[in-house]
């Protein structure tokens, strides 16, 4: 998961931003601040990936904020200014985005993020895991895995071409947070799906051969927008 702060001084504009925000499966929002000394105060004490800053803010403009961040991390401007566009992008931003701005705006920029984050050395996500299962530690290739069971304290991780799953004791929040978004969505409470894997979809549920894995109505939108996104018009 990317984490995130939205910072915006106009209460309408980080209501929205935040709304967006919140549809996008691989970003985390961990704190919505009204000006850039709230802002700081979260980067005090907690590590963030990605900046989402209006500029034109009062005290500290977010031009200047970022300028003043020592660990700098990555940032998408937001504002309703284009004048500010090259000074913007000369302190590398990764996007501007010109208010009034839609969702699938604010999606791309988010997708520019995420994939810059994969290409630093030592990037958020590898391709492979390594679980603890039956006394024995075994690396799982992500792209032979099919779908995630929670199990209460424990999950099982179905891999093609193996008859019985693995059963780590691990959380689906923790295998969240290792996955990659781009392959990997939750679906339901108690299932992470392979978005590669799935070959078959009836009435919202995800066919893997005899198993039908139900999708939740708090995940249904999300997954929908996948979906709609992948089909052929």
């Amino acid at each position: 998961m990317i984490k995130c702060i939205a910072i915006d001084d106009e209460p309408l504009a980080l209501a929205q931003l935040t709304g967006y925000i919140a549809r996008i499966p691989f970003l985390n929002l961990v704190a919505s601040c009204r000006d850039a000394f709230e802002a700081i105060k979260v980067l005090s004490s907690e590590k963030i990936d990605l900046l989402f800053v209006d500029i034109n803010m009062p005290d500290l403009n977010g031009l200047d904020f970022v300028r003043s961040l020592t660990e700098r991390p990555l940032v998408v401007f937001t504002t309703a200014y284009s004048e500010y566009a090259i000074d913007g992008f000369k302190v590398e931003a990764v996007d501007y985005l010109l208010k009034p701005f839609g969702f699938q705006d604010l999606l791309l920029a988010a997708d520019k993020a995420y994939k810059r984050l994969e290409q630093k050395p030592g990037g958020n996500f590898d391709d492979f895991l390594f679980v603890k299962s039956d006394y024995r530690v075994t690396r799982i290739r992500l792209a032979d895995i099919k779908y995630i069971e929670s199990m209460s304290e424990y999950v099982r991780i179905y891999i093609e071409g193996e008859d019985k799953p693995l059963m780590p004791l691990l959380s689906m929040k923790r295998l969240e947070e290792e996955l990659p978004p781009s392959q990997f969505m939750r679906v339901h409470r108690s299932y992470i799906v392979n978005l590669k894997k799935i070959t078959e979809i009836s009435r919202l549920r995800i066919v893997f051969g005899n198993t039908y894995i139900p999708v939740g109505d708090i995940y249904k939108d999300k997954f929908l927008e996948y979906v709609n996104g992948k089909m052929m018009k």
